[in-house]
This record gives C-alpha cells, sequence and structure tokens, in this order.
C-alpha cells in the first residue's frame, strides 16, 4: 500500500504521506545493497547489461522513489515531510557514498570488455570509471572512511542551508497601510490585500518571494518601504537579519561547507575545489574560467559604466536623487526605462496571460522540433500543477511533463528543471522507459475578481524564464539515447547544460513568436507592434550591468573555491571581487552569499560560471537559426532538426564540444553573445578557453 513502493508508472504525489517514506527508502536501500553485493560477487559476469540488469534496475527504482520525496520536500514542504526526508538523507547519502567508491564495482566496471559496448555504453562508461575515482574508490583505510564522513555532512549541511534560506525567506513580513503601497502595480496591491485578509489583518501583508519584492522595488515610491525590503532581503539568513529570523543564519554552515569540500579535495588528491569541480566540465581549469571572466567583464565594463553614469544623471534631473542608496537603483532603473523607451513592465505584463503564453510556447516547439504536446493526467501535488505529454508522429510518446508556475508557501523559490525518470532501455524487460521532468517556477497567480482567480499575468522576463526552463526540459525529454546514463541531461558537462535552456531564451525577442502568445488581459488584443519594437530597442537595457553582476558571482564562487582558505572571512573576498568588477556596491551589511543556493545548496559550486560559459555557446548556436531564417523571420525548420539531432537528441553520449561543433561546424566563439547584448562595437572575436 505504499505509494513509494510501487513499481513502473508516474509517482502517485496525491498519495504520498510523510509517514511513507522511512519505509519505503528502508525497504528500497535494503534491496540495492543486495542488488550491489551480486553484482560484486566474483563470479558474476562483467557485462555490461547483466550489471545493468541487476544493480541499475535496483537503484533506479531507490532513485524514483527518493526523488519523488526530494521534489515534494522543495514544492510542498511541511514540517512532517522536511523531518522525514531529514531522516532518511543520511542514509540514502550513505549508500550512494558508498556505490560510488565500491572497490569491487570500480573493478568490475574496468573488466567489461570495450569490444563488446556500443558508443552509448562507452561514454557511459568512461564517465563511471572517472566518477567511481572522483567518488573515493582509489582511498582506502581511513581516508576512505572521512570520505564518507564527508559526504553525509555536506548532504546535511547543504540540505540545512536550503531550509533556511526558505524560512528566512516565508518567515518574513511587513504589513503596511495602502498609502505606502503608491505606485506599485495593481495586482501586487490586490494580492498582498488578500494576504493581509487571510492572516486577519488589515492593509497589506508584503513578503520577500520575488513575485512581490521585485515589484515593489521597482516601482514603490516611498524610498522607506524600498529600504525596508531591501535590507529585509539582503541580511536574509545571516546575523544582519531581524532578532526573531537570526536562527536561520547560514553564516557557520558556509564556513563549514566550505573546509569540508576542501578537504574532500585534498583527500583525491586536488590542490582544492575547484579542481575537482572541474574534473568532469568542459573547461580545463580554473585559471582559464578566471581569465574567462576577466576577458569578459573587461568588455561589459564600459557598457556597465554608461549604464550607471545614464541613470545617475537621470536620477539627480528627474527624481531628486543626487545619491542614490542601494534599494533605489531598480527604481530608478524602471523610471529610467520608461522615460527613455515609454513603456513598462506592468505595461508588458497586460499581454502575457499564462496560458496564451504556454500556447505560444507549446507551438515554437512543436514547429521547430517536429512534435506535438498535448495535456496528460496524472497524480500531482498541488491543484496549481498541470502534467502534459510529447509525441511525434510514428514515434508515439516521447516523453512527458510536470509544470508548476505559482509561487507559494512551503516552496523554494526560483525556477529549475527535475528529471523525474529518464529514458531508458531496460537491460531487465527490454521495455523503452521514456523521460518525465518536473519544470518549476515561481509566477504570482492571478488575481481574484468577482469570486473568481483571473490568469496569472507573466513579465517578460518571467516568460523567458519560462522558455528557459523548458530548454532544460527539451534536452532531458527529447533525447534519443537509451543508456540512461548519458541520456538526456544526464553525463553532460555540468558548463554545457545550460546550452539549451539559453538557447530558448532567443525566441521570446523573436516578433513572430511572440505576437502568437500575447493577448491583452481585458482586450484580447495581441500585443502591438509597436510596443513590441520598444521592447526590443530596450532589450539590451543595462545589460552591461547584469553581465557584470553574473559574472561578480561567478568569480566570487570560484575563488572561494581556490584561492581562499576556508577558515577566513568570505566577505573581504566578496569585496575584493567586487572592487576588480562591480560598478554598483552593496552595503557593508549586505550579505548576499548566506542565501547563494546555487553554490551552497545546489550543484554549481566552482560552477556558476557555467551560466556564462554556456551562455557563448547558446548565442552561437542561436546564431545558426538567425543564419538561415526565412524572409519572414521565422527559424528554418531544418535548422531546427539539425540543432535537435546534433544537441538535444545526443545527449551527453559525447563530449559537449563534440556536440556543438556537429551542429556548427566549428568551435563556439564569443561574437554573436556580445552582438546579442549590444556590447560587440571592438570587432573583436574570441573562443572559448580549452585545451
Amino acid at each position: 500500500m505504499n505509494p513509494l513502493l510501487q513499481s513502473g508508472g508516474l509517482p502517485q504525489f496525491d498519495q504520498i504521506a510523510p509517514d511513507h517514506v522511512a519505509p519505503a527508502i528502508d525497504q528500497l536501500l535494503a534491496e540495492a545493497r543486495t542488488a550491489l553485493e551480486t553484482v560484486t560477487q566474483a563470479d558474476f559476469p562483467a557485462e555490461w547489461n547483466a550489471v545493468a540488469s541487476v544493480l541499475d534496475v535496483a537503484t533506479e527504482r531507490l532513485g524514483h522513489a527518493w526523488g519523488a520525496v526530494s521534489h515534494l520536500n522543495s514544492v510542498a514542504d511541511t514540517p512532517a515531510l522536511r523531518e522525514a526526508y531529514n531522516a532518511s538523507l543520511p542514509k540514502v547519502t550513505e549508500f550512494w557514498t558508498t556505490l560510488g567508491s565500491d572497490k569491487r564495482l570500480y573493478a568490475k566496471y574496468k573488466a567489461i570488455p570495450e569490444s563488446t559496448l556500443d558508443a552509448e555504453q562507452l561514454q557511459a562508461r568512461k564517465n563511471a570509471l572517472r566518477d567511481f575515482v572522483l567518488g573515493g574508490a582509489e582511498l582506502t583505510g581511513k581516508d576512505k572512511q572521512r570520505f564518507s564522513a564527508i559526504q553525509e555532512r555536506q548532504a546535511e549541511l547543504s540540505q540545512k542551508f536550503s531550509e533556511n534560506a526558505l524560512d528566512a525567506t516565508d518567515k518574513f513580513s511587513l504589513y503596511v497601510e495602502t498609502e505606502a503601497m503608491a505606485g506599485v502595480p495593481e495586482d501586487v496591491v490586490h494580492n498582498t490585500r488578500e494576504a493581509a485578509k487571510a492572516a486577519g489583518r488589515d492593509g497589506h501583508k508584503l513578503g520577500l518571494k520575488l513575485p512581490c519584492y521585485l515589484p515593489v522595488m521597482q516601482f514603490a515610491e516611498s524610498a522607506a518601504l524600498r529600504e525596508q525590503m531591501y535590507r529585509a532581503y539582503a541580511t536574509r539568513a545571516s546575523e544582519q537579519a531581524p532578532e526573531d529570523l537570526r536562527q536561520y543564519d547560514n553564516t557557520e554552515l558556509i564556513r563549514e561547507i566550505l573546509a569540508l569540500r576542501q578537504e574532500e579535495a585534498r583527500l583525491l588528491g586536488f590542490a582544492h575545489f575547484a579542481e575537482l569541480s572541474l574534473a568532469a566540465k568542459m573547461a580545463p581549469s580554473p585559471q582559464a574560467v578566471i581569465e574567462f571572466l576577466h576577458d569578459l567583464a573587461a568588455r561589459a565594463r564600459p557598457f556597465a559604466q554608461q549604464d550607471l553614469a545614464d541613470m545617475r544623471a537621470f536620477a539627480a534631473r528627474e527624481l531628486g536623487l543626487a545619491d542614490p542608496q542601494p534599494w533605489d537603483w531598480a527604481y530608478i532603473g524602471e523610471k529610467l526605462k520608461h522615460a527613455r523607451y515609454a513603456f513598462s513592465e506592468q505595461e508588458v505584463k497586460q499581454y502575457f496571460t499564462l496560458p496564451k503564453v504556454l500556447a505560444g510556447l507549446f507551438k515554437i516547439v512543436e514547429t521547430l522540433f517536429d512534435v506535438a504536446i498535448r495535456p496528460d493526467q496524472a497524480p500531482v501535488w498541488h491543484p496549481d500543477v498541470a502534467f502534459y505529454r510529447i509525441e511525434r508522429a510514428g514515434t508515439g510518446l516521447v516523453g512527458q511533463f510536470y509544470l508548476d508556475t505559482t509561487a507559494r508557501d512551503g516552496k523554494r523559490g526560483g525556477a529549475w528543471m527535475d528529471d523525474a525518470r529518464g529514458r531508458w532501455l531496460r537491460p531487465d524487460n527490454r521495455q523503452l522507459q521514456t523521460p518525465v521532468a518536473h519544470l518549476v517556477c515561481n509566477f504570482s497567480q492571478g488575481v481574484m475578481k468577482d469570486g473568481r482567480r483571473q490568469d496569472a499575468l507573466l513579465t517578460h522576463d518571467d516568460v523567458i524564464t519560462l522558455f528557459h526552463e523548458f530548454g532544460h526540459g527539451l534536452h532531458h525529454m527529447l533525447t534519443q539515447v537509451n543508456e540512461r546514463q548519458v541520456s538526456g541531461i544526464s553525463g553532460v558537462e555540468w558548463d554545457a547544460v545550460e546550452l539549451p535552456s539559453q538557447f530558448m531564451e532567443n525566441f521570446c525577442w523573436e516578433w513572430d513568436v511572440l505576437r502568437h502568445m500575447t493577448c491583452h488581459v481585458q482586450t484580447g488584443e495581441p500585443l502591438p507592434r509597436a510596443l513590441f519594437d520598444k521592447m526590443l530597442a530596450a532589450k539590451n537595457y543595462q545589460s552591461g550591468m547584469q553581465t557584470l553582476r553574473q559574472i561578480e558571482f561567478a568569480l566570487f564562487d570560484m575563488l572561494l573555491h581556490s584561492t581562499h582558505a576556508p577558515t577566513d572571512d568570505i566577505l573581504p573576498l566578496l569585496e575584493q571581487v567586487r572592487e576588480q568588477v562591480a560598478v554598483i556596491r552593496p552595503p557593508s551589511w549586505s550579505r548576499t552569499p548566506n542565501t547563494f543556493s546555487h553554490i551552497f545548496a545546489g550543484g554549481y559550486a566552482a560552477g556558476y560560471y557555467s551560466y556564462k560559459w554556456a551562455e557563448v555557446l547558446s548565442a552561437d548556436a542561436y546564431a545558426a537559426f538567425e543564419e538561415t531564417a526565412d524572409d519572414s523571420g521565422l527559424p528554418d525548420a531544418q535548422t531546427g532538426r539539425k540543432y535537435r539531432q546534433a544537441i538535444l537528441e545526443a545527449g551527453g553520449s559525447r563530449p559537449a564540444m563534440d556536440s556543438f561543433k556537429a551542429f556548427r561546424g566549428r568551435e563556439p566563439t564569443l561574437d554573436a553573445l556580445l552582438r546579442h547584448q549590444g556590447m560587440a562595437n571592438d570587432g573583436a572575436s574570441a573562443t572559448v578557453a580549452k585545451d
């Protein structure tokens, strides 16, 4: 009766309860350990499919169940579920650490003759042997025991970091009177009034989730309100937070995480964690990444300095702000954007209703990649969640995905794609397992009107986010690789994973795509061409500053995991990085690292540069569509087919650079990225760093 123990099919998300977790995970761990013992016996054949039929089948079942629990922990967190998750987390971590460092299994994989493997299996085996080494399989004695302890403790710390960031965000609230909301968009005013009423209070209840926080910072006329919200947001999960929220301080967790990562790297023979992190990535060395970031910063800095000068002049001239404070910049930026381009994000937002945007997104995907997207049925964890299937004529079902777009309490912030299961030609029954993805965003819900919840309205940035995550989903779901270790996103170098997601963002700036996915919430009219032209003119507004902001994060991350001593305070390093690249400096009490979940809880440690690295790849890939577009500007279907086959369908079955060259016929250059972001005025060309 335990839904986590059901074999095959989709997770029973509507039935999974906290008390199901421990019994199911304990049973599946026991089965997986038995499978490991079976395949590592001396008389068990060193054959790929023989091992997979026993071990991979067992670990896949464990992975499905734990993946469902982990997913619910991210999107439907409750005290009981959190307790159940944390109780099983050490056991699950210990098993995967043991599996990845098992000398007998390592020897079994090494003994499999290469002549018996196809190309996909060869790549999977190559990755597996590398991962055994990185997983401590060659360690012995006390070093091996210490390595295992480090993995378990890191899992605990990362989970606690994530919980603190979520709780510090969810548990902050600020109640204000209606007068303080002057300038704030009507839908935010409405939703915050609803939130206050639900809490039994008058006025408006403000929180730190982005659908509320960002519009307040951009539009609230009250500088005092902007300062309150900025200070609360910038000090989350730190010792600078309000006293009643300091229990969520992540400072000590960060220090311990960094120390453990350094120790782990040294145990494996690396100078520091950055070297360990890059062992499975495209970038050849930390120094190559640092040089890449400095090169990009040097190109962006003149544009960022001009952005800042324009904002200062406008603020003094038009807003009476001779000395702008950190909480003023988003407000100034929005005002200048409106003055310069005669439109605001709120004007654009009225045209992007969620159903219409989804229809437009599905249409471009169907046209470009020769598939059909249809509504489907599956148990879900919240009424707002939808489920879809992707089909191809002559092939049938290609993949399925859950779509969860609404921000709510108990749901981790941000947006992400996660795999519920991967494509796999199962060795036990020779049946093809089709991939399933989770696509998660945190958009504001529609307002209540006449007793009915209206369609959610998206900003254009929200639309870009949706396309981005769907790009990840396509990478996962359109793969044609049959080995699960290298199908879809599995086995793809981390600094290339963002290529398909960032690639999809480009379509959000194409008129022939955009006009078909807009519909004014009141009149039903599509986005006017004149408004689109203003949006396009503003596309690279402050791109220099935005680029430097990403480089600041990426450079801090790489230096933190290479040159920084884990016992030292991280704030001086952050100031050093800002001195090198930033044009706007946050106040000394800002604690951005304390909620930097990407690197302390999300897998991007010594890898945040991947966003900019992959942006080079994605911009160059999209340039192929620009070069082959027809007279109307629509993407060429043949180019779409080539991209699908070379990038999406190949998954991790070969190095990412090989897939890129199969599509473009050459290595990537910075040119397209600089051109797309309005920073290509020097005619320079450069390739990304390589061996």
